[in-house]
């Protein structure tokens, strides 16, 4: 079985190009925010965002490395802001989203993501893509708060009906569930 982020990234770059937008919504230690940023390159842009500098700093150096720093912002906030800082002219155009929600791998584990913000990152998510646009979203279980993430999450995805095609690929571990939009 193929790794579910495997699975992620090759979904993603079935719709994300060269002079594509994209956001990364959860930025972790910088590894999908440096492949957004590597499929845009070089006329696209990558938005993070993430509250722990430590993130930031991991992810801002990858890019650097890379080259590809140029192509991505990275702001120090939540996701659940994603509506209010990401430009307006971005508002319908993006290619795509990416979500991995949990706690940052060797962070502190007590900082989680929680199912308030990623139901209000969610909501925006979805009218900042452009029609045939992808929101991955990799959920883990098993950490505190994981359970009410997950049930906010399934209640979510069970909401948005028509306008969307959910496709699930579940596993032991982590689900990993990939949106396109439809209208």
């Amino acid at each position: 079985m193929r790794p579910l982020t495997a699975l992620a990234h090759d979904a993603l770059c079935e719709v994300l190009h060269g002079d594509d937008r994209a956001i990364d919504a959860t930025v972790g230690n910088g590894h999908d925010t440096l492949f957004l940023a590597s499929r845009v390159a070089p006329h696209g842009h990558v938005i993070g965002f993430d509250i722990q500098p430590a993130a930031l700093t991991a992810t801002r150096s990858r890019l650097t490395a890379a080259g590809l720093d140029a192509n991505a912002t990275l702001l120090a906030c939540g996701h659940e802001r994603l509506g209010v800082e990401i430009p307006p002219d971005w508002v319908g155009t993006v290619a795509v989203v990416m979500f991995n929600l949990g706690y940052l791998p060797g962070g502190d584990k007590g900082l989680i993501t929680r199912a308030d913000t990623t139901l209000a990152a969610l909501q925006q998510a979805l009218p900042v893509l452009r029609i045939g646009g992808l929101i991955s979203l990799m959920v883990y279980p098993g950490h505190p708060g994981a359970d009410t993430e997950v049930q906010v999450v399934e209640d979510w995805l069970a909401q948005i009906g028509d306008q969307c095609r959910v496709t699930c690929h579940a596993s032991p571990g982590p689900n990993l569930y990939l949106i396109t939009r439809l209208a």
